[in-house]
């Protein structure tokens, strides 16, 4: 992100109101819009030294330009360390990533070796979006990885298998209820296994904590463009850190939510149709069309829930951070994604 470049003055954080859950969603949509991943290493270069202008002063105000290459920016560099985040991995390809993965969980009449072997590249490629775009101020070992990934396979697998398990033997409902349930058990795999991922690769912050810094006034923050000083860590927060993961891990169960459910309802009604039933090659790409279509929809949405950036009062925190908070009495801190 455009805060990892050099420069102590700051870009605005966006062209819209963050204070918003809509103005977040409008935020969310440009750091997930998948154009951004046709940028070249050259037009990256490009707009990492706009930002750059901007922000040692040579540039004064914001233009359209300077707008885009913060867009590509922001969708690209991991706001920690400044380096691009590997490219299936960045939220502007989520939902491509997700498509065949999600369509493939979806799957009507999924026996029980397909089951496992889409939960198991589910979780795969949640350890790997999840560990890409973590707070990068409190590193994870490559032990804890693969003990977090195992678990989380097992987590998932389990509640597929056993509720593929239990729907068949419900007898006190109908044969329609039945169907809707049978297509319903990828989404509470999902949804339990992905919180349950996002808490399993982000542990170690919550037992190490994450660096809290001070909300700056108006004042203390032209004093820092002036002075090109950077603004110093407070200390490593493990309240803060457990109040980023499981908004994180929230957010996870939002954005799955439309996702693993819309899609297979609607496709069940569908199913029922003269025309998919005399076109039953059409049921994948329309599966796929459904999928696409919530997922574009969906991801901004559950981004939005919660500001990227969380600034939260100091006395909330733990002893050492009461009355150190900047403006407001509030400190911030990078939530991840």
């Amino acid at each position: 992100m455009s805060a990892s470049l050099p420069g102590s003055r700051d870009l605005p954080a966006s062209q819209y109101d963050l204070n918003t859950y809509w103005g977040r969603v409008k935020q969310s949509a440009e750091i997930s819009d998948p154009r951004t991943l046709f940028v070249s290493a050259s037009g990256l270069e490009s707009a990492k030294k706009l930002v750059s202008s901007y922000k040692q002063g040579q540039i004064k105000l914001m233009t359209t330009e300077l707008w885009q290459a913060k867009k590509i920016v922001d969708s690209t560099l991991h706001p920690d360390t400044g380096e691009p985040v590997f490219l299936p991995f960045r939220m502007s390809c989520f939902v491509i990533s997700n498509l065949i993965v999600t369509a493939g969980m979806l799957t009507p009449g999924l026996q029980t070796t397909g089951t496992l072997l889409w939960q198991i590249t589910n979780q795969s490629l949640n350890v790997a979006i999840n560990s890409a775009n973590a707070n990068k101020s409190t590193p994870i070992s490559t032990s804890t990885m693969v003990k977090s990934y195992l678990l989380a396979v097992s987590a998932s697998c389990t509640v597929a298998l056993g509720l593929n398990a239990i729907v068949p033997r419900l007898k006190r409902i109908s044969p329609g209820t039945r169907t809707i349930l049978t297509r319903l058990v990828p989404f509470a795999a999902v949804a339990s296994a992905g919180a349950l991922n996002v808490f399993l690769m982000r542990g170690e912050e919550i037992r190490q904590g994450i660096d809290v810094y001070p909300v700056l006034s108006d004042e203390e923050r032209t004093i820092k463009e002036n002075s090109g000083t950077e603004v110093a860590s407070l200390g490593k927060s493990k309240k803060a850190a457990t109040l980023a993961v499981g908004e994180t891990a929230l957010s996870r169960v939002f954005n799955a939510t439309p996702i693993m459910v819309l899609p297979p309802l609607i496709l069940v009604r569908l199913q029922q149709t003269e025309w998919l039933k005399r076109r039953p090659r059409m049921t994948i790409p329309v599966n796929l069309g459904l999928i696409l279509t919530t997922s574009i929809f969906a991801l901004p949405l559950a981004l939005a829930v919660f500001p990227q950036r969380q600034a939260v009062q100091g006395s909330s925190l733990e002893k050492q951070f009461w009355n150190r908070g900047g403006k407001d009495g509030k400190v911030e801190f990078n939530r991840g994604i």
